[in-house]
């Protein structure tokens, strides 16, 4: 296996390097969002991090990307969010395995957020970088 530079491991205190032969995959993407007046902090629901290496990423985007949700409602009242979940996959991973369980999970901490979060997130299987 190989590492950022020499033959240290990730074991030494500190040492946050990622193997080189890791591939770095987005496996959800979409959006989260809830009334402007609704103060959420989406921390307080949904993990930063899960096993194995998995990273989930949000961030506030100054307008959505569309004008109204389907249900009607005018986009520009509504805090939108960008919503990524990533994974480093080893090179004998399948990045597919992980996304019942993801869903299943991601499903159940976004249903724990309050009345007015809504989400939409898909499959997006594809490679970063």
């Amino acid at each position: 296996m190989s590492w950022g530079g020499d033959d240290r491991g990730p074991e030494q205190p500190g040492d946050d390097r990622t193997p080189l032969d890791t591939r770095p995959m987005k496996l959800l993407q979409g959006y989260v969002w809830h009334p402007r007046e609704l103060a959420v902090d989406l921390a307080d629901y949904l993990p930063r991090t899960l096993e194995p290496d998995v990273h989930v990423l949000w961030d506030p985007m100054p307008a959505a990307p569309f004008t109204f949700f389907d249900d009607g409602t005018l986009a520009a009242t509504q805090q939108v969010y960008q919503f990524t979940v990533m994974r480093f996959v080893p090179p004998e991973d399948d990045p597919a395995a992980l996304l019942p369980w993801l869903a299943e999970t991601l499903q159940a901490a976004l249903e724990r957020s309050p009345e007015g979060v809504g989400w939409q997130v898909m499959t997006d299987l594809r490679e970063l970088g």
